[in-house]
């Protein structure tokens, strides 16, 4: 039995130059756990959005075929209308969020459906207990990490208990343990979930079907096992996150010490984010900073760069800083994106163009930030920090919501860039900080813990 069904659905965002889904047909069955890969921009999320009654509710446009959940013509029915049935997690959980405290937060949707009062710190308790994130009931929302705020969203989600459960990259803020469990929640239930991703190992053991999208067309659906075959055969990236490195591609000298961080402590009200860390970066080499959601590698990230000014310790910088958050989209303020990029460099459009192109964003120069996919904000984002050629660069989370091919590029340029700089990566995704760091710090409860370097050469810290 269909919960969900898209026929012929044509989409079109106001102003765009082309249609972000073009006649797409889709039908979802109960309890089926359909995964949506494809390239940034693809229309995964836009499907999603469409299956949620956001298009073209909310987001205007000009919208063509049918889409229909739980029975419901999306175009005669509201968004509203649709609540309880559908569930969604988007991108930016930091949008998503409307209330100061967590218990709340997850409550809100079920005190909005007309739950039974007396049931519903219940439900709330089991949603975030089920993410692992029972011991954040209490805390403030605009105090928590990305990602344990992400964990929140995909609580307040569950509770609803929905027929048809949309996710929109909801591991992309996650460290491997908490996304693991997440998706086997969330596919262990009844509902049908619909699940866009660019990190396609993870789901992909629990997907029953898998639909790839490329350009806005549907371009594969096919069962799991089919499907892994033809993208073995015709888009072998998207089962390995990233390529190999070449031998030897890690052994080089380490320049000049660049930015220090010595014993630093920082505590946010009666929580201590970092205990007492020490940290060295020196022009020349890239540092990967891993850990749990919620150990504290933000928060060093932003006293690194000068963003946040340190409780106890000390912290000695050399040159320009530029820190790329995990949430870019949240800063822009250009209506063009080499505009965006050449705020950074007194207005100099060529240099921002030239940005743009290094990232992969050429001919994207007079599109408005926020038509962007994720994953291409993501990359304006980057282009407007490395424009200003900083001595010291700091990308938090900078792979979210970028397919596998960018994922690629993107290791190419930090490496082939580092030689000009200092380079920390704060990152979940371990294959990437595998393949593109020279070394690697592990964060754990505040504390951190040196890991191993790569290459032959001896690369031992001084100081």
């Amino acid at each position: 039995m269909a919960v969900a069904r898209a026929e012929r659905l044509t989409f079109a965002y106001p102003g765009a130059l082309r249609p972000s889904l073009c006649d797409v047909s889709l039908t979802i069955e109960a309890g089926e756990r359909v995964l949506l890969l494809g390239p940034s921009g693809s229309g995964k999320s836009t499907l999603l959005r469409a299956f949620a009654g956001l298009v073209p509710h909310f987001h205007g446009g000009r919208f063509a075929g049918r889409v229909e959940v739980g029975g419901l013509d999306t175009r005669t029915s509201r968004p509203a209308a649709l609540a309880g049935t559908v569930a969604t997690v988007f991108q930016n959980p930091e949008e998503q969020v409307v209330m100061t405290r967590v218990a709340a937060e997850v409550a809100f949707g079920l005190e909005n459906l007309g739950v039974e009062p007396s049931s519903i710190a219940a439900r709330a308790r089991e949603a975030l207990a089920a993410v692992g994130a029972q011991d954040l009931a209490e805390r403030r929302t605009f105090e928590l990490s990305a990602g344990e705020l992400q964990r929140v969203c995909l609580a307040s989600a569950l509770a609803l208990e929905p027929s048809v459960l949309l996710l929109d990259e909801p591991t992309s803020q996650l460290d491997p343990a908490a996304a693991d469990a997440f998706l086997e929640r969330a596919c262990g239930g009844r509902a049908a979930v619909v699940l866009a991703e660019q990190r396609a190992e993870l789901p992909l053991d629990l997907c029953d079907r898998v639909v790839f999208l490329e350009a806005g067309r549907i371009v594969l659906d096919a069962p799991r096992d089919e499907a892994l075959a033809w993208l073995g055969a015709e888009r072998s990236s998207w089962l390995s996150a990233t390529n190999s490195v070449a031998a030897g591609a890690f052994e080089h000298e380490r320049g000049a010490l660049v930015c220090r961080a010595t014993r630093v402590s920082l505590a946010f009200g009666e929580r201590l984010a970092v205990d007492r860390a020490d940290l060295e970066l020196r022009r020349g080499e890239v540092v990967a900073l891993t850990g749990p959601n919620g150990s504290g590698k933000t928060t060093l990230a932003k006293l690194a760069a000068g963003l946040l000014e340190p409780d106890a310790g000390e912290i000695v910088r050399t040159g320009r800083v530029s820190y790329l958050a995990q949430d870019p989209g949240r800063y822009v303020v250009c209506e063009r994106a080499d505009q965006e990029v050449a705020l950074g460099v007194d207005g100099d459009l060529d240099r921002a163009r030239a940005a743009l192109a290094a990232v992969g964003l050429a001919g994207f120069e007079d599109r408005h930030p926020r038509d962007l996919s994720t994953g291409e904000r993501e990359r304006l984002a980057l282009a407007a920090v490395l424009v200003t050629a900083p001595d010291v660069l700091i990308l938090d989370e900078p792979t979210r919501g970028v397919d596998p091919v960018r994922k690629e590029q993107l290791a190419a340029l930090i490496r082939g860039g580092r030689a000009r700089r200092a380079t920390l990566v704060v990152t979940h995704d371990r294959l990437f900080a595998e393949h593109v760091a020279d070394r690697e710090l592990s964060f754990h409860d505040g504390a951190l813990v040196p890991g191993h370097r790569r290459g032959t050469r001896s690369l031992a810290m001084d100081g």
